[in-house]
């Protein structure tokens, strides 16, 4: 809010130099934006009012502050006109919605409308007012004076002389003072006459009543609105005004009264017309006093310093309260101008701004129990960023909404969960799965000649079914592994990103299978699913080219992305890391090479070698596939080396020839498997 610095002087007597001003406020809560120099060397004070201080949106809520800090008595708004009440007037004002304007004042003026005096037309220029006529221009002096605004009819444009302030009926308009036909809704309250709307309740008049050349008399309107119903109102019109940002933040209930009396007293100042001296003031439900308890020993507990009882009389004096001392601190009346003031805890906000933060010592709060313990999640979280960076990947943060679109491949049907009040199109579901949002990230890189990328993410995905779950999700494309002068970079593989995949689950502490996949999103033959104890924990494969083309990616490049459900795996996690001793006694190897179906899974080969084994089995290892001259068409070629080892003594070759005797009796009988 713009303020003229004479202005302020006006109200307090203030002697230090603007630049002082904005200094001493903006340590209190008050950040001035900048400082203006008009050409009659007046100074322009632009303050930052928060939103929380409605009472500080007038030029009398700042000087208060002002005052209170500088030690300085607030002086009162001079020329007050005397209004006598007026239940004899010849309007009449009825409410029928006293819960959207619980108070609704009027007063008749006669007037001669003609341009305002230059020092009035000064200060509401400083304020970023534009002048218009000395009607128009008083009310909007008291807006900014006093921070009541206040709009004046032309009585004779009305239709009768009653006002009623009523919502709005079906199908009606009202053409606004910025010449726009305005169609209301049935829950907008607006100040109508006898048979039409004559303004929106608390954001702008109407353009058939307003104030011309020609009008002589006037009916001034002072009134109290509900904030809700105004910011409804004003965001539903798209309209936003002084007025409205003033009512929809919270006004003084008890300030119309005042504002009236104001304006009245300014239109005979400037000779601008006379007011009739009565006051038709509609007040239905008077609101009730509020009282606080501020007890010295919270006050000096909560700021952690002893302020000095006179000083918490003084400031809460300067401040509008009135506080009476009790036992153990004070009884506090809230002024009806602070809306921000609801408890204990904001009136000790107020003494420690005028105290000053900096004679609050830093020191460290007591513990008066033992902090909880840190979630696991968080360690969790943390180990796996440093897995993934140590293998070369950047950690990505991407948004939790998405385009149905983009989210639709990744989620069962019917499982999205959509947003209600989506900001747009692009953000309409929250996102099933975090590959999307890397694939997104990828193809930002590509489009910016990044050929080798490689990112993860660690973040929550949503669904119909399940609910929020955490998972943990990686994209590759690119080399697979840094340039180097003497080889040549080849590129990712299936088995390069199953590698990570094996190192994440490690770093989790899950053991982990892979088995064929079926989702669509991949390619298949080279995807699988992450299985832990015939769970399906996550996928890893090569993304569909249609998919990555889709994201961004050029057809061509091969992109290997994988997603673990880190929720699920916790309840495979080992309960603790097995050590055992290095090895005494030597370990004995044998090859051998399986004619197989080119269907059969390595890991289901495995798992049957494993079965049939005895426990000095410590290793099975595939270390050659072979299809082509030889081998009958659907079969191929699998070279395993299995490592045999005693923890007790040196095993002898009939022992290790009798374990691989039954191992390929067993691949036999499973999987009609032939030793080549």
């Amino acid at each position: 809010m713009k303020v003229p610095y004479s202005w302020l002087r006006e109200l307090t007597g203030v002697g230090a130099p603007a630049a002082d001003v904005a200094a001493t406020m903006s340590v209190r809560g008050f950040a001035v934006e900048g400082i203006d120099l008009q050409p009659d060397g007046d100074a322009v004070l632009d303050f930052e009012v928060t939103a929380n201080r409605p009472d500080c949106m007038s030029v009398r809520g700042l000087a208060r502050e002002v005052a209170a800090a500088f030690g300085l008595p607030l002086r009162e708004v001079p020329s007050l006109a005397e209004l006598r009440d007026g239940q004899d007037s010849a309007v009449s004002i009825d409410i029928d919605r006293p819960d959207l304007c619980p108070r609704y004042a009027g007063a008749l003026a006669t007037v001669a409308v003609g341009p305002s005096p230059d020092w009035l037309q000064a200060r509401l220029r400083a304020c970023g007012v534009r002048p218009i006529n000395n009607v128009v221009d008083v009310t909007n002096y008291v807006l900014l004076e006093l921070g009541q605004p206040m709009h004046a009819f032309d009585l004779t444009r009305l239709s009768g002389p009653a006002i009623r302030v009523r919502t709005a009926r079906p199908g009606e308009t009202l053409r606004t003072l910025d010449g726009l036909d305005r169609k209301l809704a049935p829950d907008m309250l607006v100040i109508a006459d006898a048979e039409r709307p004559a303004a929106v309740a608390g954001v702008m008049g109407g353009a058939d009543s307003e104030v011309t050349s020609t009008t002589t008399r006037i009916l001034l309107e002072s009134a109290y609105f509900n904030p809700l119903s105004v910011r409804r109102t004003s965001k539903a019109l798209g309209l936003k005004t002084e007025a409205s940002m003033r009512f929809e933040r919270g006004a003084d209930p008890a300030l119309p009264a005042r504002a009236m009396a104001r304006a009245c007293a300014l239109l005979r100042e400037i000779g601008a017309g006379s007011a009739d001296g009565t006051l038709l003031d509609c007040h239905p439900a008077p609101p009730q006093a509020r009282r606080l308890r501020l007890r010295r020993l919270r006050l000096a507990g909560l700021l952690g310093v002893t302020v000095p009882d006179a000083d918490v009389l003084r400031i809460l004096d300067a401040l509008g309260f009135a506080p009476t001392a009790t036992a153990d601190g004070w009884d506090v009346d809230v002024p009806t101008a602070r809306v921000d003031i609801a408890r204990e805890v904001d009136l000790i906000e107020e003494v420690a701004r005028h105290h000053g933060f900096d004679k609050i010592p830093a020191t460290f709060p007591g513990l008066t129990v033992a902090p909880p313990a840190s979630d696991p999640r968080v360690a969790q979280a943390r180990q796996l960023r440093h897995v993934l960076t140590a293998a070369g990947f950047f950690e990505a943060v991407t948004f939790g909404f998405m385009g149905e679109p983009a989210a639709a491949p990744f989620a069962a049907r019917g499982d999205l969960v959509a947003i209600a009040n989506p900001l747009s199109e692009t953000f309409a579901v929250l996102r099933p799965s975090l590959l999307p949002g890397l694939l997104d990230g990828i193809g930002h890189n590509r489009r910016r000649e990044l050929a080798d990328v490689r990112l993860f993410e660690i973040g929550a995905r949503f669904a119909q079914a399940s609910g929020e779950r955490r998972a943990v999700a990686f994209a590759w494309t690119g080399a697979a592994e840094p340039p180097h002068w003497s080889i040549a970079p080849s590129p990712v593989t299936f088995f390069d990103a199953k590698g990570i995949v094996e190192r994440v689950a490690m770093a989790l502490g899950v053991p982990i299978t892979v088995e064929p996949s079926d989702a669509d999103y991949l390619v298949r033959g080279q995807s699988a699913a992450i299985v832990c104890g015939g769970a399906r924990l996550g996928l890893v494969g090569r993304v569909a080219p249609a998919i990555a083309e889709h994201h961004g990616i050029p057809r061509e490049d091969v992109v290997f992305v994988a997603e673990i459900d880190l929720d699920g795996a916790a309840g495979h996690a080992r309960a603790a890391t097995r050590v055992e001793p290095l090895p005494r006694f030597p370990s004995v190897s044998r090859d051998i090479a399986l004619l197989v179906d080119d269907t059969l899974p390595s890991a289901t080969l495995r798992y049957t070698i494993r079965a049939a084994a005895p426990p000095s089995l410590v290793q099975v290892r595939e270390f050659d596939r072979y299809q082509g001259k030889g081998i009958p068409d659907g079969k191929v070629s699998l070279a395993v080396r299995l490592t045999f080892r005693s923890p007790e003594r040196t095993l002898t070759d009939a022992e290790v020839q009798s374990a691989v005797d039954a191992i390929l009796g067993a691949v036999r009988t499973r999987h009609d498997a032939i030793q080549r």
